[in-house]
């Protein structure tokens, strides 16, 4: 679709909107000339789309009562933007829907496109590929999502039936500050009745959800996506871990995933004194919190964050760390005399 074929849609939608719209208006927003505004309604008018002309002081153009305009009139990019939003929202986790209902859904997006566009999009996803992985997903109710985030921006409180990781169903009230989607699922974070407290909720195990009476107001401040990642990296598995590590706050958390751990400064005095003896140096230290299931893993963490740091507890991921190490340190060796051993190569 070519450029003055995009503004005379443009048009068309700033028209849509209601109300009558000044020539030096239209122009402004279409970033065009007024001359080329009047040719512009012309094609409209072509076209039998009802745009009535205003004289007077106020006067401009406006839409004929009751018109509405045609579905899926897109431009090239907007056909490419909703079809690769179908495509990357499926591949992420994050379609509500079943993968049926969002392939019938590109489907029929496909199906009014001009055949011109519709062939080049078909090209596309026929041979476009991606490099991370599909994530399998934990689909919620689209009603769910769609009701609580609107009680989010309302502001109202919502009844849940919720079944916890252990398999326990509660009814509680929730005040959804915000709705989060984080690596395949989506979330609600707010007020719990049943603890006091801020809590995070997976959506696809809310089992009902209403609307109440009444209203609440969101803390200053509150980040959404924060309070999840915070709470996903508290999730209660068996093993505490808790580090000191050298370096700023935004170091550590740029190269740690989101939701894995918290990451604290220490305050000035007696704790930030010790953190600094623990190794020696000087230099900003933070508490480093995590849990987990397994504490093999934690040493491969540990070596990619390549900051010098502490171990506060268990005393048992010492030993981890201490395997890690003599494994790598023993297959740098047996490279190294590898390489001593072969033959040499031509350049």
């Amino acid at each position: 679709m070519n450029r003055p074929t995009a503004r005379v849609l443009a048009l068309l939608e700033i028209l849509q909107a209601g109300g009558t719209r000044t020539v030096a208006e239209l122009a402004d927003r279409l970033g065009v000339d007024e001359r080329t505004v009047r040719r512009y309604v012309g094609h409209l008018i072509d076209l039998d789309v009802p745009v009535r002309s205003v004289r007077g002081r106020y006067g401009g153009y406006r839409l004929a009562p009751g018109y509405r305009m045609p579905p899926l009139m897109l431009t090239d990019e907007e056909a490419l933007a909703v079809l690769l939003g179908l495509v990357a929202g499926r591949r992420a986790g994050l379609v509500t829907t079943s993968v049926a209902a969002a392939e019938s859904a590109a489907a029929k997006v496909r199906r009014v496109l001009p055949e011109t566009l519709g062939r080049r999009l078909d090209a596309l996803l026929a041979t476009a590929d991606f490099t991370a992985p599909a994530r399998p997903m934990a689909i919620p109710e689209t009603s769910v999502l769609l009701m609580l985030a609107e009680a989010a921006r309302d502001r109202r409180p919502v009844a849940i039936g919720y079944t916890a990781w252990k398999g326990r169903r509660s009814e509680r009230t929730v005040h959804p500050y915000g709705v989060v989607a984080h690596s395949g699922r989506w979330y609600v974070t707010g007020a719990d009745s049943a603890s006091g407290e801020v809590r995070t909720f997976r959506l696809d195990r809310i089992e009902t959800a209403s609307v109440l009476p009444g209203s609440f107001d969101v803390p200053e401040g509150f980040d959404p996506a924060a309070r999840v990642l915070s709470g996903l990296a508290g999730v209660p598995y068996p093993h505490e871990v808790s580090l000191r590590v050298r370096g700023t706050a935004e170091q550590v958390r740029h190269r740690l995933p989101p939701g894995l751990a918290t990451v604290r400064e220490l305050p000035a005095g007696p704790a930030r004194d010790a953190a600094a003896s623990g190794e020696g140096e000087g230099g900003a230290w933070v508490r480093v919190e995590l849990r987990a299931e397994r504490l093999e893993w934690v040493p491969s963490v540990l070596a990619w964050l390549d900051l010098p740091f502490v171990i506060e507890r268990p005393d048992a991921l010492r030993d981890h760390v201490r395997a890690l190490a003599g494994r790598l340190a023993t297959c740098a060796d047996a490279l190294v005399d590898a390489a001593e051993g072969a033959e040499p190569r031509a350049e």
